[in-house]
């Protein structure tokens, strides 16, 4: 390989300082949803603190106040479990972000045979890569949704249209993206490829 095409190729890894930002991002939703658990374990013990730190947490801002004060301790319960689904999602979408795109834009990690590895990244390419990135986001807009007709109280009508045009075009572009994947050839998996016995030149199969 020739020197500008080597160093064309080397520069793949300026790629790395991003995802090892990501995974400090990670690291701050793990702590993120430890604090929100923590007042949820305190809320159910009847501290009245925990209890307003999450009226404060899942308050609609600029919405009136009375709104969340009015909420009963079953509905503050269940705004908060949904905001830990949505922190888990988040969570789960950084990783397959950092672990897919570092395995398919960067270097291989050559897992094959480690006893944890996850079932998708057998088979990860770009486009696996987009089909599960657009799938992850339709889950974490459908728990902002979910919040937000649970506590519709809060939001005018305008903003319930247009939150559920938003979820609607996160789903139309999945489907469009997933029909692309589906038209386009098929290229062979790079690890599926790996795993295959080369064979011969001009020997038919079993006589390489």
């Amino acid at each position: 390989m020739h020197t500008l095409p080597r160093f064309i190729f080397m520069s793949r890894w300026l790629q790395v300082p991003l995802y090892i930002g990501l995974i400090v991002a990670q690291c701050v939703y793990v702590w993120q949803f430890w604090i929100e658990l923590f007042h949820l374990v305190e809320s159910a013990m009847g501290n009245e603190n925990a209890i307003e730190l999450i009226r404060q947490s899942v308050a609609v801002p600029g919405a009136d106040p009375a709104f969340a004060k009015a909420m009963s301790r079953e509905t503050l319960t269940m705004l908060l479990v949904l905001g830990l689904i949505d922190v888990v999602m988040i969570s789960n979408l950084l990783i397959m972000v950092i672990v897919g795109g570092y395995e398919t834009f960067v270097s291989r990690m050559r897992l094959e045979g480690h006893p944890d590895q996850p079932e998708w990244l057998s088979h990860v390419n770009a486009s696996v890569l987009k089909v599960k990135l657009a799938t992850a986001i339709i889950g974490i807009s459908s728990i902002h949704l979910l919040r937000t007709f649970i506590n519709a109280q809060a939001f005018t009508e305008k903003a319930l249209f247009y939150q559920t045009v938003i979820h609607i075009t996160f789903l139309l572009s999945a489907l469009a993206i997933a029909a692309v994947d589906r038209i386009m050839p098929a290229g062979k998996p790079h690890r599926a490829a790996e795993s295959e016995p080369k064979q011969g030149h001009g020997l038919p199969p079993g006589l390489s």
